[in-house]
């Protein structure tokens, strides 16, 4: 492909992230359909023009996600796997369309293929040099999502830890990604009757979300209701009671765009005062949040 074209196929897809980053998608999809066709136009057997043609597809796709139109991200994605077909020297490139493949068919409501697809992108990312460590923990992260809507406590820590090791060895405990994981993980176990481990999983994810956001963040407030309930769990009555306090005054503090939340963190609030006999407090709580809600 001459070096001309090149150009202008690259710029136009830098007027597609331009385009993105200002939130006009669909000024974004009409450079990306211009990219796409002026490297189909240049195709060849040339590994270059390849490049260009499945780089162009890989953007496309990813503005048709962005924009919900799931069938023709994923006709691009498929065309620019079919375009590379399993390049050792493409293995990150392929390793974000296996991934974005995947996520459009999760969109779709096939979690059993986002699954494969989401296992292939992670042995191009294990196998890219250097490993695309980052994007592993995130689809790790994923697929343990779909591993516990189905039922497989055992395959969902599996891939929760594997996000975890590696986000705590690159981002360090106190990262925000680090922190979301520990958190799913908290609930994982909650949810699954170990509650010890639980609690440990929600008191790391609260003493990083409070580091990094302080106390007035719905991040922080749903770390305290959920240590909270872990601490219920494992017989912390009075340590709970505290969490539930914060957990509350920071959702209140949010104001009504979080009163589902405070709602939640009452009711669980109120349920235990109710089961410790302490009636005037659970009905102190409950008018707390009514009060709010109606603000």
């Amino acid at each position: 492909m001459d070096s001309p074209t090149t150009t202008l196929i690259q710029i136009l897809r830098g007027r597609v992230e331009e385009q993105v980053a200002l939130g006009d998608l669909d000024e974004a999809l009409h450079a990306a359909n211009a990219a796409v066709l002026k490297a189909q136009q240049m195709l060849s057997g040339d590994l270059g023009s390849i490049d260009e043609f499945a780089s162009s597809l890989e953007v496309r796709a990813d503005v048709f996600r962005q924009l919900g139109r799931m069938e023709e991200a994923r006709d691009d994605y498929k065309q620019a796997i079919d375009q590379l077909d399993n390049r050792p020297d493409r293995c990150a490139q392929l390793g974000r369309l296996y991934a974005g493949y995947g996520a459009v068919h999760d969109q779709l409501g096939n979690p059993e293929r986002a699954a494969d697809l989401w296992q292939q992108a992670i042995h191009f990312f294990e196998t890219a040099e250097p490993p695309v460590l980052l994007d592993i923990a995130a689809l790790s992260n994923n697929l343990a999502y779909l591993k516990k809507t189905a039922g497989d406590v055992e395959g969902a820590e599996a891939h929760f830890l594997r996000a975890l090791q590696i986000l705590h060895t690159e981002l360090g405990p106190d990262h925000e990604e680090t922190a979301a994981v520990s958190n799913n993980i908290g609930a994982l176990y909650q949810g699954s009757g170990f509650f010890e481990q639980a609690r440990e999983m929600h008191m790391m994810a609260l003493e990083a979300r409070r580091k990094l956001f302080g106390e007035t963040h719905p991040d922080t407030a749903q770390s305290h209701n959920n240590l909270a309930l872990a601490l219920l769990a494992t017989g912390d009555k009075a340590w709970a009671r505290r969490h539930f306090d914060k957990a509350l005054s920071g959702f209140e503090s949010l104001g009504i765009e979080f009163a589902e939340d405070l709602e939640a963190v009452a009711e669980n609030y109120c349920g235990f005062l109710r089961d410790e006999g302490d009636f005037a407090q659970a009905d102190l709580i409950a008018s707390r949040f009514q009060s709010a809600a109606t603000v």
